[in-house]
């Protein structure tokens, strides 16, 4: 009898684990249940559309529904898994009853966190997530003359650039004293402030949000620093896990709100796996659950569960977090932690700072690149890093994630071969020269 394996879930770990169950057994009956319109889309991709960054929602879709039909998956669209009854292998489906399962792969993504005050009931409150409904705001945005965006979180950010491109008057709420303040440094955040500001956005820092208010739709926005007018609020509050079904199927849940996993992404369930932002896993240098990270670490996740669902036997290693993204004019990025996060935490550190260039001096277009490394005191391995500049990020980061789990040491670093070619890399790389810093310091 062919293996049924049953995946909650069509982001990108749910369509992550259903397509490596079917490629090691493809005679297993692999079912996909979601409670939207689509599956195998970019999410990440729907503040660029705001934007006009990219010129349709189309773009954003990998694939059509047939392509998934004929590659031998069954996905039932806007489909509600209500129950999971783990004791006689079987999920409860709206519409459809109760449906057994010899394998099952929980990947139900995430909810913004509640911003817990009066007024989340008016017309007019935005939650990115999406693409059908991104569509439907799409076309009220044409409307809107003042927007709120609600948290400096990674989408806040994205959102704040999108509708400043837009051309919308556009107001950032934070209770924070800077941007993206729980992961990046003052000063990597710095540039981006200043380009918002040349964007025209109202920034509100070390501002806490306190309702929504209106009558039916909203009209203002309620801090303790008094009140904002507006047409739209966004909401950009933190990810935290849906784990309603796994909690109530028994299933163990961690510190972060995530379901916990083993490295084969198996739950405490005999037969259940869990990946993407519902799975909780542990961060490579201090071992601390975390949750909530990218599309990419949640595919892969579901990739490592889904072909262990159908017999395999894969890995998923504690994560570096290599992070990037563009934000006003700038690109940010980094791995681990940085100064701020890393002081928080009480884990010492050497650091080295530098402000390099992204290629030779003369050449067209040339950007800066601004890069901090924090290495382990004694053994000066590296432990994080960020970065802010105008091209280049992505790779470093990649790069710095590997030289973290690797053991790469500042002075591995610091006497670094580099690529010099005036078009695409500087006679000294940055990551280098942060590293020859970072060594100084420890002789001054």
């Amino acid at each position: 009898m062919a293996l049924r394996i049953v995946v909650v879930g069509g982001g990108a770990a749910g369509i992550g684990a259903a397509g490596a169950a079917h490629q090691i057994d493809p005679d297993a009956t692999v079912t996909v249940y979601t409670e939207f319109e689509d599956v195998g889309y970019s999410p990440c991709g729907i503040p660029y559309v705001h934007g006009k960054e990219i010129a349709t929602f189309d773009n954003l879709f990998l694939q059509g529904k047939e392509f998934y039909k004929n590659s031998g998956l069954d996905i039932h669209y806007e489909s509600k898994v209500t129950g999971v009854d783990p004791g006689n292998a079987r999920v409860n489906v709206e519409g459809e009853g109760d449906v057994a399962y010899d394998k099952l792969v929980v990947a139900t993504g995430f909810d913004y966190r509640d911003p817990g005050v009066p007024g989340t009931d008016l017309e007019g409150l935005y939650y990115v997530k999406n693409i059908r409904r991104a569509m439907e705001w799409d076309k009220v945005l044409d409307t809107v003359k003042k927007a709120v965006v609600i948290e400096a979180s990674p989408l806040g950010l994205e959102m704040v650039t999108a509708l400043a491109h837009r051309g919308i008057e556009t107001h950032l709420v934070d209770p924070h004293p800077w941007a993206l303040a729980e992961v990046g440094d003052p000063d990597i955040m710095k540039p981006v402030m200043d380009s918002w500001d040349e964007l025209g956005v109202k920034q509100h820092y070390n501002t806490r949000l306190e309702g929504f208010l209106g009558e039916g739709k909203i009209r203002a926005i309620k801090t303790n620093n008094g009140e904002l007018e507006c047409d739209l609020a966004v909401i950009c509050t933190h990810k935290v896990p849906n784990n309603r079904l796994a909690g109530e199927a028994g299933l163990d849940i961690g510190s972060t709100g995530g379901v916990v996993v083993d490295q084969r992404m198996a739950t405490s369930s005999a037969g259940i796996f869990a990946a993407g932002d519902c799975a909780e896993l542990p961060h490579g240098i201090t071992k601390i659950p975390i949750q909530g990270l990218s599309g990419s670490h949640a595919y892969s996740q579901g990739k490592v569960a889904g072909a262990n669902s159908a017999g395999g036997d894969r890995i998923y290693q504690p994560v570096y977090v290599p992070w990037g993204m563009v934000a006003g004019k700038w690109m940010i990025g980094g791995v681990s932690f940085g100064e701020t996060l890393a002081t928080a935490l009480g884990i010492p550190f050497v650091m080295g700072v530098a402000q390099g260039i992204s290629r030779a001096r003369y050449y067209p277009e040339m950007k800066p690149v601004r890069v901090k490394l924090l290495a382990e005191p004694g053994t000066l391995k590296l432990i994080g890093a960020q970065m802010v500049g105008g091209e280049g990020i992505k790779e470093r980061a990649d790069f710095l994630a590997v030289a973290v789990k690797t053991g790469v040491t500042l002075e591995d670093l610091a006497w670094m071969e580099n690529v010099y070619s005036p078009p695409i890399g500087a006679l000294n790389e940055p990551i280098a020269i942060a590293a020859q810093n970072g060594l100084s310091s420890l002789k001054s």
